[in-house]
């Protein structure tokens, strides 16, 4: 039988000449275990394998190998090897470990940050819990086929090859870049080439690209008012100015002609977040005609459009594009599953280079093996079924959503239009506040998320969005009856029942 593998080779401290070199390694292997980095158990390197990565003689590994045994802290087994000992004496476990050492910067002074540093602001993380009513922004995980995707990443690694392996271009995998494009073109009538297709980790790099490649600190960006905030916390860090503008039943208004030299307006046309509403035609090309004067770019933000329940469908702000106003971007976490971190950014050409030589110098690339496997599920079919699948699926558990509103809710929540998407926005009737409503909820174990967060300024209407994918029709059930019992009074009585 092989020997197994011994432990990586250990970096060493500088030796000071004085010490003998049996001396220095034998501290430094103390130290390593006492710090953790040599676990018990842990198999040492040969001594003949040491001695010719460190540049010793064998007789000096030897030597501080028969110091550490005496020690207590290796033992060797005839025919196996050395090894860490699994039990050391009481008095070593007492020794603080490497994990719990706290480095801080001396005293008296402050960590230098650049301007962007200090900007920044985090963007809460996603929910890992079990998804309940009314989990938003999540699709239904449980309905994903993951056994045929496991299949195709199977057999993407069984064929594999070297150039593979090696990785790919900044701009992403050549057929997953064609694949997007195809569907892109056909789903949404998008105008692009393969070559305009930038693969990206999602919606969040794609901003972070065009912000860095297009603005300025003091340059003014629009934004919907109320709207998505990681977009705003992104262009805020790059140092612009934000201008809110107001959403209404045609969705974002045309910015006031008042704002001057606005670089970029970010929209979500197809399916407004968070209120739900569509992009008229006469509005998208009255956006159009205004960014054409003012020289500013618009990013469209396509968050969730593949799922449509009512109403004509609507194409991409961009396929209505004749002069390279518009970066369109999407994702698949939100249609497939959200740790699958891959989307796209639709550039015009001229924008192309730039962003392959940012691409460069920073991620390099998305992971070839997920774009692969992805490329696969969209190319063999898999991928357009799924979403046939899916929107059946969330059309149920929509109608399950409005029916129970409509039935236990009426007088307390108005329902917006749900024309497509994940999530349904209402508002709150009786003078209740949003917040309070949320947090009564929370403690009946259903969510609900205020709009009061995504407004800037003041809260013009109270209201709440509630998620209706992530969850099947008994939960939403469950979760309308609990949301009536705290808009209708019922929570007073501390009845908090599952």
């Amino acid at each position: 039988m092989p020997k197994r593998a011994g432990t990586i080779l250990l970096a060493l401290p500088p030796r000071d000449p004085a010490m003998p070199a049996y001396r220095w390694l034998g501290e430094a292997l103390r130290a390593a275990v006492l710090d953790g980095r040599l676990r018990p158990g842990a198999r040492l390197r040969a001594t003949r394998d040491l001695a010719g990565s460190y540049g010793l003689a064998r007789g000096t590994i030897i030597t501080a190998f028969a110091q550490l045994r005496a020690e207590g802290y290796i033992a060797g087994r005839v025919g196996s090897g050395t090894y860490v000992s699994r039990v050391l004496p009481d008095y070593l476990l007492q020794a603080p470990r490497a994990e719990t050492v706290r480095q801080a910067p001396p005293a008296g002074r402050r960590r230098h940050r650049s301007a962007f540093a200090r900007r920044v602001r985090p963007f809460p993380d996603l929910s890992l819990a079990p998804a309940r009513a009314f989990r938003t922004d999540q699709p239904a995980l449980d309905r994903f086929p993951a056994k045929l995707w496991a299949q195709l990443a199977a057999r993407r690694l069984r064929r594999v090859t070297t150039s593979q392996l090696q990785g790919s271009g900044p701009l992403g995998y050549p057929p997953l870049q064609q694949a997007v494009a195809d569907y892109l073109r056909t789903s949404r009538g998008v105008r692009c080439t393969a070559g305009q297709v930038v693969i990206v980790s999602g919606v969040q790099q794609a901003l972070d690209l065009a912000a860095r490649l297009l603005l300025d600190p003091g340059d003014r960006v629009c934004i919907e008012n109320p709207g998505y905030p990681g977009a705003a916390l992104v262009f805020e860090a790059y140092g612009a100015r934000i201008a809110a503008v107001p959403v209404d039943d045609e969705g974002m208004r045309v910015p006031d002609g008042r704002l001057q030299r606005v670089r970029l307006a970010y929209t979500t046309p197809g399916h407004q977040f968070p209120l739900g509403v569509t992009m008229s035609l006469r509005r998208r090309l009255a956006l159009l005609e205004w960014a054409r004067r003012g020289g500013a770019l618009l990013f469209e933000d396509d968050y969730d459009s593949e799922y449509r329940y009512a109403g004509r469908p609507m194409p991409a702000l961009q396929g209505l594009d004749r002069h390279g106003l518009v970066l369109f971007a999407g994702s698949f976490s939100k249609v497939l599953f959200p740790s699958l971190r891959l989307g796209y950014l639709v550039l015009p050409e001229d924008l192309v280079d730039p962003v392959r030589a940012a691409l460069s110098i920073s991620t390099r690339h998305a992971p070839l093996l997920d774009q692969a496997v992805l490329c696969d599920f969209i190319t063999q079919g898999h991928f357009g079924r799924h979403l046939r699948r899916m929107r059946e699926e969330y059309a149920q558990r929509r109608a399950a959503l409005l029916e129970g509103v409509r039935e236990r809710l009426a007088g307390s929540l108005e329902i917006i239009g749900v024309e497509a998407g994940l999530q349904a926005a209402g508002w709150l009737a009786g003078g209740r506040r949003a917040v309070a409503a949320a947090q009564a909820a929370a403690r009946r174990h259903i969510e609900v998320t205020p709009l009061d967060r995504y407004y800037r300024g003041a809260v013009r209407r109270q209201g709440l969005q509630l998620g209706f994918a992530a969850v099947d029709t008994q939960e939403i059930q469950r979760g309308v009856r609990e949301l009536a019992a705290v808009l209708q009074g019922g929570d007073a009585d501390g009845d908090h029942r599952r």
